[in-house]
């Protein structure tokens, strides 16, 4: 079945460090309705913005690596028939009810990397 990622923009990311599960209940809430239909076989969340470190052949600097209004907040994977089911699904993201929104892309090829020892950075 074709694999679809979706990424999530909006001002910034709801996942701090420091966030409750009141903070986390609408974008939680939305990834469990996906998890039990069965549609959603992977998801990250990111950090806010102002923990992103982008890198150029300059160096480092902190921020994202693009300076807008919106940030990528996070991704999943979904499983869907076509690209009309796809868009059926990244329509329910909470995202799009304010200023942010998802962007939709057929998923070409990868998947999780398995490691003997998982290396994390510092």
């Amino acid at each position: 079945m074709p694999q679809f990622a979706v990424l999530i923009y909006t001002g910034d990311s709801a996942h701090a460090l420091d966030a409750t599960e009141e903070d986390l209940a609408e974008p939680n809430g939305h990834g469990d309705e996906l998890t039990a239909a069965g549609v959603m076989t992977a998801v990250w969340a990111f950090t806010p913005r102002d923990l992103a470190r982008s890198i150029r052949a300059e160096g480092v600097t902190a921020g994202p690596f693009v300076d807008t209004d919106q940030v990528v907040a996070g991704v999943y994977i979904l499983e869907a028939e076509d690209w009309d089911s796809a868009l059926a699904i990244a329509r329910t993201n909470p995202a799009i009810r304010g200023a942010g929104g998802v962007e939709v892309r057929l998923v070409h090829s990868g998947g999780v990397v398995e490691t003997e020892s998982p290396a994390r950075p510092a």
